[in-house]
C-alpha cells in the first residue's frame, strides 16, 4: 500500500493510539475532531506523502476518470454507473456492472474465471465456484445476448469469457 495510513476512530484510549502509531499509522484521529480540522490533517498527510514520493523519484499517482465505453448500440458509463442498450437504460446490480466493466475494458481478450474473481473480489478460483458463470448468464439476459449461442459475451471452452466488441453494432443478431 502506498500513501499515508490514517485511522479515524471513536476509540479514545492512549494504548490504542500508541499501538496504531507503532504499527505504522501516520495519524490517529478521533471522530469527535471537527470536520475542518480533519480535512486539514488529511491534506497535510497527502502533501507530506507527495513530497516524500517526489524526493524518492516516484511519480505521484493521479486519479483520472474512466471514459465512457461505446460498442455500437451499447454504452457503458462508469462515472454514472449506467448502461444503455439501443438508447434504453439497462438496470444492473453493482456486481453485474463491475463484471460488465471488467469484461468491456478487456474487450477482445479472453478473461478466465480466476482473473475475473481476482479482479472483482480479490479471491482465487477454486475450481468449484460457479458464481462467475451465473453472473455471466444474468448479464447476457440483461444485454439481450443470445442465451443458447451468445455473440456478445462468448464462452471460450476451457479458457474463459470473451467480450466481443463488435457484437452490439447496429445490425440485429439472430
Amino acid at each position: 500500500w502506498q500513501g499515508p495510513f490514517v485511522l479515524l476512530t471513536s476509540l479514545d484510549s492512549d494504548m490504542n493510539h500508541i499501538l496504531a502509531l507503532e504499527m505504522g499509522a501516520c495519524d490517529y484521529i478521533l471522530k469527535t475532531t471537527p470536520p475542518a480540522v480533519l480535512l486539514a490533517r488529511l491534506r497535510l498527510h497527502l502533501r507530506q506523502n507527495e513530497h516524500s514520493a517526489q524526493s524518492k523519484g516516484i511519480q505521484a499517482a493521479t486519479i483520472t476518470p474512466h471514459t465512457t465505453l461505446r460498442f455500437g448500440t451499447l454504452t457503458i458509463d462508469p462515472t454514472n454507473r449506467s448502461v444503455l442498450l439501443g438508447g434504453e437504460q439497462i438496470s444492473l446490480s453493482t456486481a453485474d456492472f463491475e463484471l460488465l466493466w471488467e469484461l468491456a475494458t478487456h474487450a477482445g481478450q479472453i478473461m478466465d474465471r480466476d482473473a475475473l474473481l481476482k479482479n472483482l473480489r480479490g479471491v482465487s478460483y477454486d475450481g468449484m465456484d460457479r458464481s462467475v458463470d451465473v453472473a455471466i448468464s444474468r448479464l447476457r439476459k440483461k444485454l439481450l445476448d443470445n442465451v443458447t449461442e451468445p455473440y456478445g459475451i462468448k464462452t471460450v471452452r476451457n479458457k474463459g469469457y470473451l467480450f466481443a466488441p463488435h457484437a452490439w453494432d447496429d445490425e440485429p443478431h439472430k
